[in-house]
């Protein structure tokens, strides 16, 4: 069972990390589905506010109480975060709430706040969150049975809907142990093969999103996309600490690239539909997967 203050702590960053990730899941469906649909984009639109709402809230409790290795991760939000966020709001005219991640990149970690009170207040937004969450999960699969037996068009990879999804599944997963006061239990492989087939998928998007004239980038994207396919493969077979070193070298690799296309979409130095939003998103689900590898390699 989880000590109070772990079980506020991990709540915490949890909530910050997936919350965000949730609302840009929804915001970069609500600007890819088509004028015809405007009752799906109004829900996208509805549950995107939702978690800013939760988002702003978890924001108030974090500052003091989150751990200093979770702020250095990047994985909450980037030096890039902000101007990605206000990129995409002016190249589609959708609104996203900056306030949040400015008041984020002003949070700090205090070892001596007292924050046991806070039991009870946490429980509950992880709860207003769960509940969120299955809306959002629901929706989504909604979408993609649609799309699928084309009878709605929308922007977006199919796997990329069915990705999304698989990481709202995720966090759901996490939330429900928490509220019983635990942590998931996993096997080292189911971990790594999550995070490494997402890390994948990313390559493959990138790659698919990349315009045919970037040669050398979407090259790059492809062995990306092979090296963590290899990873799933040799997981049982490798020892511990290999397949955990091959898995850090990768992502390690894998995030430089994602700085480097974020920075590069930010100065319009690449030719791709990507959103500098969706580059920063996937930038920090690196980040947050290296923290994990760290966490469980000791370092």
């Amino acid at each position: 069972m989880l000590q109070r203050e772990e079980f506020i702590r991990i709540s915490l960053e949890i909530n910050l990390f997936f919350q965000r990730i949730m609302k840009e899941h929804l915001f970069f469906i609500e600007t890819n589905l088509q004028p015809v649909v405007p009752a799906y984009i109004t829900e996208a639109k509805s549950l995107k506010q939702g978690f800013e709402g939760l988002l702003a809230e978890t924001v108030c409790y974090a500052n003091g109480v989150i751990s200093e290795d979770a702020i250095k991760s990047n994985e909450f939000v980037t030096p890039y975060t902000l101007r990605a966020e206000k990129a995409n709001s002016m190249l589609t005219g959708v609104s996203l709430n900056t306030g949040i991640t400015k008041a984020e990149l002003g949070l700090v970690s205090n070892p001596d706040n007292d924050y046991r009170n806070w039991f009870n207040a946490v429980h509950f937004l992880n709860d207003k969150s769960l509940k969120l969450l299955i809306k959002a999960i629901n929706f989504q699969k909604r979408l993609l049975t649609m799309a699928l037996e084309c009878r709605i068009v929308i922007a977006l990879y199919h796997e990329m809907l069915e990705h999304n999804t698989e990481e709202a599944e995720y966090y759901l997963e996490i939330l429900k142990s928490l509220q019983n006061g635990v942590l998931p239990e996993k096997t080292l492989c189911e971990e790594l093969n999550f995070w490494n087939d997402l890390m994948g998928e990313h390559s493959q998007f990138i790659d698919g999103m990349l315009d045919p004239t970037e040669k050398n980038l979407k090259k790059t994207a492809e062995a990306f996309a092979n090296k963590f396919e290899a990873l799933e493969e040799e997981c049982v077979k490798s020892a511990e600490k290999q397949i955990l070193r091959d898995s850090i070298e990768a992502t390690e690799g894998l995030r430089d690239y994602k700085i480097a296309a974020t920075t590069g979409l930010l100065k319009c130095e690449i030719k791709s539909i990507i959103p500098p939003l969706l580059a920063d998103h996937v930038l920090r689900e690196a980040n947050h997967y290296l923290r994990i590898l760290r966490m469980i390699f000791g370092t």
